[in-house]
């Protein structure tokens, strides 16, 4: 029952149209690329050329769409290189198995391997492994091979050369992750005016971090507004949590609840406009009345305490923000750095120095139970698999089914067969509208190329709305390429849908003979986020014991290793909804009940991260105590959570009972902090302490709730039908 709940759901997801902005003016320039290279082709050489020629360029142009933060230039460059080298080298090995075959596994393993460098790398990787199946049936000699393999190669130089010279949106992506990040934040403070104890989602904040990270020779010509914001962004984030918070902020009801929710407004509105201006790159108009909800008069200010310093805090850094959406960013002239020493950025490696970044990613994946490593080896035996298949069939273009379950492979259950279904699909409408096509117009290269073209345009602006419809137009622009090459539709269109039928079917399988769930390895990822929380948490109580700049600098890193930690918990959790295996350790509903207690921990630790003190405070050794029992404590509880025993807080109520004389703002804000995270730590003993009989009528009942829920879910459309 769960296997055919969830194929149905892999069904709806394969086939869903993504709400996505399109981008034609893109698509438009990469299809140039492609009418190049066929234009150029065909005048010079014959048509059969051309369409093996159309390979790269329309490969590389592809890969270009990828999210990735360095230049679609670069990108393109690096895709029309690697497919080139896999086609010359695929030709060497050709011509006998015995030599073909270890070298189509090796270069699929390591194909797969990629992802850890990043679902970029690894969607690259795969088109050389199509590239490799493809071209090593067209050359004749050693010659030949070369020549083919540069003429793919020019169609990423191409693609490079039109980036170049047809710059759209150049830092587009970059604006756009900055904007999202200061567009959350505001988001944020809004949702503070009705709950004040809302828990943040980072994503988005280190989407922009991770953006921020260039080469340098981007930092040479980044624009001015791109220095700045996020730093912005990362300071008031706390700032507003700490105002709206009841317990260390603005009080629960009365006047000064009141203009915490006019100064959270206020603060929304400077962060969108500021938004605006750093994705449009013009000047932005801040609300009306702004300015005056956002002045702190010393003798009518209603707030005081804490709250008073958290709103002082947030209109001086709202004062920057009121700098950028005025400027458009212009204002903010950073002084340009010169090479990796003097560079005040995030560095990114070159593409010439990633060997030893891909080396230090990929060796802790070389393990039986990294996801990573189990994708490379089904990769590597679905590809030979796939290829010795095809070699037996009386089919001219056998190569096709392994490509089909090479390209919709990904490390994951549910992506992996949302693709296969949506390829299908593509390619059964794709042929369709091809066919259509060819038998109307009869046969001519100059037509078919002008088609291939037009449909390598449409499959580049569907190509973020859903893999099924960027397929359709894939599938028909191969139609047409083989066509203008001189191949028979009635011989290509039923081949093309057998093998591709073929292909996907070997992808499902090698994914159910050798999975990688996540189910069973929740208890894991939410360890990993607790003790990352816990190393987070002692060190913002250190930097108020000893504010110090290397506390300062540990505790950003700790805070970056907890969202890590999060967004691996997160990804691993939506996962895991999505896999047709039976709950493991953790429950849908006990797993949601730690989630909480966990973003309610982080939540504390961000509202006393706020309140850090200056340089020139006193030491307090009741918060670097307090730290001690944090960081020992949670380290054991990930201990214990991993090995599905009952975490517990010994050190930690000890340091809490322990600390009775303090006073001061300063130890209201550490000692209120505190309670709030051990209430959240005895909320996550609760959700995960069960005993092993428990845990086993747990795992019964949850699974007889989702059944229960199908059940009604099918009566209910059920009904509505005999209604009808």
């Amino acid at each position: 029952m769960r296997w055919l709940r969830t194929f149905g759901e892999v069904v709806r997801s394969g086939l869903t149209i993504e709400e996505t902005r399109l981008e034609p003016l893109l698509a438009l320039r990469t299809a140039a690329g492609v009418a190049i290279v066929i234009g150029s082709a065909l005048w010079l050489v014959s048509p059969a050329y051309a369409a093996s020629a159309a390979l790269g360029a329309f490969s590389a142009g592809g890969a270009t769409f990828q999210r990735t933060w360095r230049p679609r230039k670069v990108i393109a460059l690096g895709a029309g290189a690697g497919l080139a080298l896999s086609t010359f080298v695929g030709y060497l090995a050709a011509g006998r198995l015995v030599t073909f075959l270890p070298l189509l596994a090796v270069w699929a393993f390591a194909a797969g391997m990629a992802w850890a460098l990043g679902s970029t790398a690894g969607i690259v990787a795969a088109t050389t492994v199509g590239s490799m199946l493809v071209t090593i049936t067209l050359p004749t000699s050693v010659g030949r091979a070369l020549e083919h393999a540069a003429v793919i190669a020019l169609g990423g130089v191409a693609q490079a050369v039109l980036i170049l010279l047809f710059p759209i949106r150049r830092w587009g992506a970059h604006r756009d992750a900055l904007a999202d990040a200061l567009a959350a934040v505001a988001d944020y403070a809004r949702r503070l005016r009705h709950d004040p104890t809302a828990p943040f989602e980072p994503e988005p904040l280190m989407t922009a971090r991770d953006a921020a990270a260039v080469t340098p020779s981007q930092a040479r010509t980044r624009p001015p507004v791109l220095h700045g914001p996020r730093g912005l962004a990362e300071r008031i984030l706390p700032v507003v949590a700490a105002l709206a918070d009841p317990d260390v902020g603005a009080p629960a009801e009365g006047p000064g609840r009141d203009r915490a929710r006019e100064l959270l407004d206020a603060a929304a509105g400077v962060l969108d406009a500021a938004a605006r201006t750093v994705r449009r790159g013009t000047p932005a108009e801040v609300p009306a009345g702004t300015a005056e909800v956002l002045h702190v008069d010393e003798e009518h200010e209603v707030l005081e305490g804490l709250a008073r310093q958290a709103a002082e805090r947030l209109v001086e850094l709202l004062g920057e923000a009121l700098e950028i959406a005025g400027s458009g960013g212009a204002r903010d002239e950073a002084p340009t750095p010169h090479g990796p020493a003097s560079a005040p950025f995030l560095v990114r490696p070159t593409m010439f120095r990633l060997l030893p970044v891909a080396v230090r990613a990929v060796r802790p994946e070389l393990r039986r139970d990294s996801p990573v490593f189990r994708h490379a080896v089904r990769l590597a035996a679905v590809a030979t698999l796939g290829y010795l298949i095809a070699s037996r069939l009386p089919l001219n273009h056998g190569y096709w089914a392994p490509i089909a379950s090479v390209m919709v492979m990904r490390p994951d259950f549910h992506r992996t067969y949302a693709r296969a279904v949506a390829r299908l699909a593509g390619t059964l409408a794709g042929v369709a509208l091809a066919t259509g096509t060819v038998r109307a117009l009869g046969p001519d290269a100059d037509v078919f190329g002008a088609l291939a073209v037009i449909s390598a345009a449409l499959s580049y602006t569907l190509i973020r709305t859903g893999y099924a419809y960027s397929q359709c137009f894939t599938a028909a622009y191969v139609v047409f390429l083989l066509g203008m090459g001189g191949q028979a539709w009635e011989q290509t269109v039923p081949e093309r849908v057998v093998l591709t039928l073929i292909g996907g079917a070997l992808a499902m399988l090698a994914y159910v003979v050798f999975p990688a769930w996540e189910t069973p390895r929740l208890p894991g990822r939410l360890a990993d986020w607790l003790a990352a929380n816990g190393r987070y948490a002692a060190a913002v109580l250190r930097s108020h014991a000893e504010p110090t700049r290397e506390h300062r600098a540990d505790m950003r890193r700790a805070l970056l290793a907890s969202r890590e930690a999060r967004a691996a918990w997160q990804e691993a959790y939506e996962q895991a909804q999505q896999e047709p295996v039976r709950p493991r350790g953790l429950t849908s509903r006990e797993a949601e009940e730690a989630e909480e207690a966990l973003k309610g921990f982080d939540r504390a630790a961000m509202v006393m991260e706020s309140h850090v003190p200056r340089a020139d405070s006193r030491f307090g050794p009741e918060a670097e105590r307090l730290a001690e029992a944090l960081e020992a404590d949670t380290a054991q509880a990930a201990v214990d959570v991993r090995e599905h025993r009952n975490p517990d807080w010994g050190r930690v109520e000890d340091a809490l009972h322990a600390w009775e004389g303090a006073a001061g703002d300063r130890s209201q804000v550490l000692r209120r902090g505190a309670e709030l995270q051990k209430r959240a730590l005895e909320d996550l003993a609760t959700a995960v302490s069960r005993t092993p009989l428990e845990r086993d009528v747990g795992s019964a009942r949850e699974e007889q709730r989702v059944r229960a829920a199908v059940a009604a879910e099918d009566d209910g459309s059920g009904s509505g039908h005999r209604v009808g």
